[in-house]
């Protein structure tokens, strides 16, 4: 319980309180997940490594300008994947003394990289697209929709072991818009070829990679908001503090609260902080509060990390806080005094 006693906050963590605090919720349930991201990424990178050397042999073999900016683009998602598989294993390291919340925020770091990088590859492709329609050049067809069509089967079968853990994780998310984008490369390499074999139009390849930039552009410039949303410490997706206020307010002992926090730590690791106004009760009656307000938060709106310290007075801030301003902490005398 957060108790405010002559402007310090001391908290009490019940024994009996299963989830209360993102310790014992966090320990236990995401081992299986995790190892299958590291497997769902191992896969990845080594699919993208053997599609890229592929690429490059066939790229010189056919002389295609196409396959070669493949090639490219696949050594910056390579990479893009290594760094998403470091983030991860750091995200797993305990919390210390200088990194009181771990390193769960690597993963988000990671995915702001990735999207980045797949906005500034898009552009390069373009720029590419746009002149290989102002000079068109010809390829060896064959052995170009060859070599794709490899790249085709490998990037599916790592996208297909991603997808689930994508929807998970916003670091993985990355990485597998990466492949995603791999794949659509590639699958956009076929059509072009065939379309190229059977008519000798070669503007065709750079139209193609046009439209396959704007899908991979859709995906990243997502990927880098909710990233740049984490970062910035905004409400989650999908939670509105409207909801979670009107939760605490219907509890009963809860006056009303303000300088509600809001945040996410890592993927789907939500905490809140927040000064709640309550009765004037005994410490144990507290506890009970405290305890209701841990639970409904967790089962209503999947927060598991809460920082609640206890008021019996109106602060004159409102629900949301302005980090210049400051409300003054009540004193267990200020509420007998009342």
């Amino acid at each position: 319980m957060g108790l405010a006693l002559e402007g310090r906050v001391f908290e009490e963590r019940p024994r009996d309180t299963k989830g209360d605090h993102h310790q014992g919720s966090m320990s236990h349930g995401h081992v299986g997940p995790l190892e299958t991201n590291r497997k769902a990424l191992r896969v990845a990178i080594f699919v993208t490594a053997s599609v890229m050397i592929l690429e490059v042999v066939g790229g010189f073999l056919s002389n295609s300008l196409a396959l070669l900016s493949d090639a490219g683009h696949m050594l910056t998602d390579l990479l893009a994947l290594l760094l998403s598989l470091v983030a991860l294993r750091l995200s797993t390291r305990p919390p210390s003394s200088t990194k009181t919340y771990g390193f769960y925020r690597t993963e988000i770091l990671a995915a702001l990289v990735n999207g980045t990088t797949l906005v500034l590859v898009s552009a390069y492709i373009l720029y590419q697209a746009y002149q290989r329609l102002v000079v068109p050049q010809a390829v060896e067809v064959r052995t170009m929709l060859g070599v794709a069509a490899l790249g085709l089967i490998a990037n599916g079968v790592a996208a297909m072991a991603m997808a689930k853990a994508s929807s998970e994780n916003l670091n993985i998310r990355g990485a597998y818009l990466h492949v995603l984008g791999d794949a659509m490369s590639s699958l956009g390499v076929i059509v072009g070829g065939v379309v190229i074999l059977l008519t000798a139009w070669y503007w065709v390849d750079p139209i193609i990679s046009v439209l396959i930039c704007l899908v991979i552009l859709r995906g990243a410039v997502t990927l880098v908001k909710d990233s740049a949303n984490i970062l910035l410490e905004a409400v989650p997706k999908g939670l509105a503090l409207g909801e979670v206020v009107r939760t605490l307010r219907g509890i009963q002992g809860v006056k009303d609260l303000h300088d509600v926090h809001i945040w996410t730590i890592g993927s789907g690791f939500f905490a809140m902080s927040a000064h709640v106004l309550v009765d004037d009760v005994l410490t144990s009656r507290a506890g009970d509060i405290l305890r209701e307000i841990n639970r409904r938060l967790r089962e209503d709106h999947g927060i598991v990390h809460t920082t609640i310290q206890f008021e019996c007075r109106n602060c004159e801030e409102g629900i949301y806080c302005d980090a210049s301003g400051a409300c003054v902490a009540i004193s267990r005398v200020n509420c007998h005094d009342r």
